[in-house]
């Protein structure tokens, strides 16, 4: 067994990587609206000198290309991350329900795919929460007040009332402050690598395969 696993390519890296920083700023700029009403500006405001709403505008703008470019030149990455979201397995069920004890102990339930349950589940939110918010925010800019019978707004701040715990969750278990995630935050970062026996325990199939040697002849 090798001591460190490949998991994510350079590019599937730089691509997470841009889509979170702009997120993040999103997030920080619709929260700034939501609790303070835009009565005043936000920190980042006052240290790029821009309005907060053309802050969140930019940010959503580079979001959307981030994503749209993602889609052309990554489109086999794309695919296979959709099939392996998607996937829903009976045992699902029982890998959830003994999660919060395994994100403490480290002894996760055994599971096939790339992505454990969890992560899959996250993925489906995030990605329907996200188009959401992109659609909506377009339809804020470019679309009468009334359109879809006012919708465009609530709907704008409801997807970003979901998708902020499953964010805010998503950081902590990359981060890899829970004991039973210690050392997954450098599958996304310093190369992609991150210790054998950590990818092994939490993702025991797919690191399966990609420590496997081929076959002779293969």
């Amino acid at each position: 067994m090798t001591d460190n696993v490949q998991r994510y390519s350079r590019p599937a890296r730089w691509f997470h990587a841009f889509v979170y920083l702009a997120v993040l700023v999103l997030l920080g700029t619709g929260w700034w609206f939501v609790t303070g009403g835009y009565r005043r500006d936000s920190p980042l405001a006052a240290v790029t000198g821009l309005p907060d709403t053309a802050i969140h505008e930019y940010a959503g703008f580079v979001m959307i290309a981030v994503i749209v470019t993602g889609l052309v030149l990554g489109a086999r990455g794309v695919a296979t991350f959709v099939r392996e979201s998607v996937t829903y397995r009976r045992s699902d069920g029982r890998w959830l329900a003994r999660w919060p004890r395994a994100a403490f102990t480290g002894r996760f339930p055994a599971h096939s795919g790339h992505f454990d349950p969890g992560q899959r589940l996250a993925n489906v939110v995030m990605v329907v929460t996200l188009l959401a918010l992109m659609l909506s925010g377009l339809g804020l800019l470019y679309l009468p007040a009334d359109a879809l019978g006012g919708a465009v707004l609530p709907t704008h701040r409801w997807a970003t009332f979901l998708v902020t715990p499953v964010i805010l969750g998503h950081i902590v278990v990359a981060s890899g402050v829970l004991p039973g995630y210690r050392g997954v935050w450098r599958s996304m970062h310093l190369g992609g690598r991150l210790p054998a026996d950590v990818a092994h325990r939490i993702w025991p199939e797919a690191t399966a395969r990609r420590t496997t040697p081929p076959p002779p002849g293969a």
